[in-house]
């Protein structure tokens, strides 16, 4: 492979690092390239990024590199998240919100245990969305977030309180909550245009 691959397969990696970020000890890990041949990569996308038709930039703090969007394009980004979507919530996204519907509070690694996947992205998502909210802190080893649905949720599925919920199925497994996501939420929404009617 050359090295201008490696530098692609660089900046991908940054992507799927999401927040979390990647160090430079892990790329040398992931490449199987010296730490010379590393940090030669990381200058040059960082001086791809910087020219003025990119997006994206490369934050460093200590060993920890992650991508970021331009400070000078931030009010685009306001725009933006002001917007009201329109658009779906991905499959990722309704899972994620369906454990926390029925779970609340929950934590990012409940979520996880859950779905068996990571959920940073979609839990991002849902608080961009406001369909959930922070809720406090759970007691134990590094205090992780609690999530809980929203005023937003509420309002967006027609419901006064989480008591309209409908009730789960008797045979229900919590591990089958994220195949069942996206039937749950049509025929949570069938439930709704009932009532209404």
């Amino acid at each position: 492979m050359e090295m201008h691959d490696y530098k692609a397969v660089l900046e991908g990696l940054l992507f799927v690092a999401g927040d979390e970020g990647v160090t430079s000890s892990q790329i040398e890990k992931i490449l199987q390239l010296p730490n010379s041949a590393v940090c030669h990569l990381i200058e040059e996308l960082k001086y791809d990024c910087e020219q003025s038709n990119r997006g994206m930039m490369i934050m460093q703090s200590n060993d920890l590199l992650h991508l970021a969007t331009k400070p000078e394009h931030s009010e685009f980004y306001k725009r933006m998240l002001d917007t009201p979507h329109t658009s779906k919530l991905s499959q990722a996204a309704l899972e994620t919100l369906a454990i926390i519907a029925y779970k609340q509070p929950v934590t990012r690694a409940e979520i996880e245990e859950i779905r068996g996947v990571k959920s940073e992205r979609p839990i991002q998502t849902l608080l961009a969305r406001s369909m959930i909210v922070e809720a406090g802190r759970k007691e134990g080893i590094g205090r992780p977030i609690l999530f809980a649905t929203s005023k937003d949720f509420l309002t967006y599925f027609g419901l006064t309180s989480l008591e309209e919920l409908p009730p789960l199925p008797d045979d229900y497994d919590s591990n089958e909550i994220e195949a069942d996501a996206d039937l749950f939420f049509e025929r949570f929404q069938e439930h709704m245009d009932d009532e209404n009617e």
